[in-house]
């Protein structure tokens, strides 16, 4: 391994450069499954908010006109009523839009990961400061299902 003046290495017959490669195309190869699966995740609630949160809509608008139609259609009010209140509890439980944009801000991460590796790699050269520059970008991504989206070079968890 060639360490010139500027800490830039590249490969040399004892194989430190193409270790270096070789965890920049991990980290590349680990952002492009988690960006998959935070796209598939993020559909999956976004699907599930709106499975809950339509019915429980409709139900409330028709147990509404139910039982402002007569006196006798208190029972079946109340049942439509029940069942839309069971709908809008199972979304605020399950936190559905809560956890999509969660699953959407993660997957923007990934894909920075995914595309900062895939430059680094076209790069002749390679420096330990590049894959300290994309771990701190994975460190985001798996902070960005938490919060709100967190940015490289900034703390990601706040002391209390």
């Amino acid at each position: 391994m060639a360490s010139s003046a500027d800490g830039t290495i590249t490969p040399t017959p004892d194989g430190t450069g193409s270790r270096l490669r070789a965890e920049i195309e991990g980290l590349r190869e680990e952002a492009t499954r988690q960006r998959n699966l935070a796209h598939r995740r993020a559909e999956f609630w976004a699907r599930t908010d709106i499975a809950l949160g339509f019915p429980a809509a409709l139900l409330a608008g028709v147990a509404g006109a139910t039982g402002l139609a007569t006196a006798d259609a208190r029972i079946p009010a109340a049942l439509l009523a029940l069942a839309s209140a069971g709908f809008a509890a199972g979304a605020g439980f399950l936190r559905s839009a809560t956890r999509c944009r969660a699953n959407k801000r993660a997957r923007h991460a990934w894909a920075t990961v995914e595309g900062r590796a895939a430059v680094k790699l076209t790069q002749s050269r390679t420096t330990p400061a590049d894959l300290a520059e994309l771990l701190e970008h994975r460190l985001a991504a798996l902070s960005a299902y938490d919060g709100e989206d967190p940015q490289p070079g900034q703390p990601s968890v706040t002391a209390g």
